[in-house]
């Protein structure tokens, strides 16, 4: 979606140096930059090559102001945080005007509450009682189930299902082919059969505001209580999350983590790819868990901004030591 400098520069909250008018299209790397394009740079060493590029504007540092030409081609939008603001000036960017529709293959029950800003894709299912927010849109091939809530401004992609009594905030996003609200993995073994019986299953999932699911990521509900995912957690693809777990706030997961259930993990805590999680576990605010990371069930990791690694894991200082001896102590067996 094109916009003026002055309208960005507005949204952004910027100070824009250069043509008002000048357009913007969509945003670029310095390499693929051209006409109709916004770039940005983070230092002074990368501005000549911006200013080069056939980039229409860049977002830059206050270093840019100081040298600013008035008679140059590009204009400049100045940022005490460069690469932050152009993540927003993308998603205004690409945030397409359109008119809301439900498609006419698009099941809603009729019980279901959806607001007239609401779009609705090709053969989605929507349940009983759902209710879906003003400029929501769900994707083709979604799966809402009864008595979800879904709140404003949502997106949620192609085939995501989402299971009954599920509640979303605001500006919550869930890419394709998620699952939300699927039963938890826990059963009762009966020792004089030897077969297992799943246990009850029956609580909730709460994504709260300005969470962010990646695609085919799972979800599971609380078994009896609920699972909670709190404001500004964002969660890679691939990721499960068993039953009854809490999530704090601004929380970071990447690919192919597992957490089992009933793990608590605290505000701003970053886990690598691969991360492995026991029940019962504690992750306190702060922790960094680097790449195939191991807790072990019922252990609590301390240390805000601690950087933790291995399987079990530790503060990474430790870890580093403790390969060093092993491999001087390799060396000297030889």
């Amino acid at each position: 979606m094109s916009q003026t400098l002055r309208s960005l520069a507005e949204k952004l909250g910027c100070h824009l140096l250069g043509e008002p008018s000048v357009t913007v299209s969509r945003v670029a790397s310095l390499q693929s930059a051209t006409s109709g394009t916004l770039v940005f740079v983070e230092d002074a060493q990368h501005l000549d090559v911006a200013l080069q590029s056939e980039a229409a504007a860049i977002i830059a540092g206050d270093f840019a102001a100081a040298n600013f030409d008035a008679s140059a081609s590009k204009s400049l939008l100045i940022s005490s945080h460069p690469r932050l603001t152009f993540a927003r000036a993308a998603k205004f960017l690409r945030s397409p005007q359109r008119t809301p529709t439900i498609h006419p293959s698009a099941v809603v029950a009729e019980s279901a509450r959806i607001a007239h800003t609401v779009s609705i894709g090709p053969r989605a299912v929507v349940g009983e009682n759902v209710r879906i927010e003003d400029e929501t849109t769900i994707g083709p091939g979604a799966v809402i189930g009864d008595n979800v809530t879904i709140g404003t401004h949502c997106r949620i992609d192609s085939n995501v299902t989402i299971y009954p009594a599920v509640h979303l905030g605001n500006r919550v996003v869930i890419q394709a082919g998620a699952v939300l609200g699927s039963e938890g993995f826990g059963y009762v073994r009966d020792a004089q059969t030897g077969r297992y019986e799943q246990s009850p299953q029956i609580g909730r999932l709460i994504l709260e505001d300005d969470v962010e699911i990646g695609a085919n990521s799972t979800i599971d509900r609380g078994a009896l209580d609920e699972t909670r995912i709190r404001q500004g957690t964002k969660i890679d693809n691939l990721v499960h999350i068993g039953h009854n777990c809490q999530l704090g706030e601004n929380v970071i997961i990447a690919a192919q983590t597992g957490l089992s259930g009933s793990v608590t993990i605290e505000d701003n805590v970053v886990m690598g790819g691969q991360v492995g999680i026991g029940d019962h576990a504690r992750v306190e605010a702060g922790a960094m868990i680097g790449g195939q990371g191991g807790i072990l069930p019922k252990k609590i990791l301390r240390g805000n901004g601690v950087v933790f690694w291995g399987t079990p894991a530790k503060p990474v200082k430790e870890y580093l030591k403790e390969l060093a001896f092993l491999s001087r102590s390799a060396n000297k067996q030889r």
